[in-house]
């Protein structure tokens, strides 16, 4: 099971800020197993999507330099509110601080989700981007494939953001 947990990006401030949308439905195949006669999104899955909201901020802000973005560390997770099929999660991601180290680029992110402008989940988290090709030059050519991938799915993202 794969999971892409933001449906849109509706605001961007490259370097600064995300704004992106999940649109949770009873499609989701998770919500079958979830507490079936309760179903709500997985605290797990909500971090998530602050996590990918994180990881397109770093993307566009760097201009599609890495091919892979990681999960470092999450921070200070605290959950709120349920989030049923049929509502919207608005994830927003801010830079905290970035750098540059020797493993790869190193970025903090203050994140929270809210639905209805409830919380439902916010985290401080750490994320790092590298390329395949710095651990093993052989892969260059999959980092090249990679970014073209992503560069399509942000246009799918992207809906009335001008590019």
């Amino acid at each position: 099971m794969r999971f892409n947990l933001v449906d849109r990006i509706v605001e961007l401030d490259r370097g600064r800020q995300i704004r992106v949308l999940k649109n949770l439905t009873l499609g989701e195949e998770y919500l079958a197993d979830h507490f079936p006669s309760f179903p709500v999104m997985p605290g797990v899955l909500m971090l998530q999507a602050l996590v990918e909201a994180s990881s397109w901020l770093l993307r566009l802000s760097d201009e599609f330099r890495h091919s892979v973005i990681v999960l470092r560390e999450a921070k200070n997770v605290k959950y709120g509110n349920f989030l049923e099929p049929g509502r919207t999660l608005v994830a927003t991601s801010e830079f905290v601080e970035q750098s540059d180290g020797p493993e790869g680029r190193l970025a903090i992110f203050k994140g929270k989700g809210e639905v209805d402008g409830q919380s439902t989940v916010a985290a401080r988290l750490t994320l790092c981007g590298y390329n395949l090709r710095d651990r093993n030059p052989d892969l260059a050519d999959m980092d090249t494939r990679i970014i073209q991938h992503l560069k399509g799915q942000y246009a799918v993202l992207q809906g009335s953001l001008s590019r």
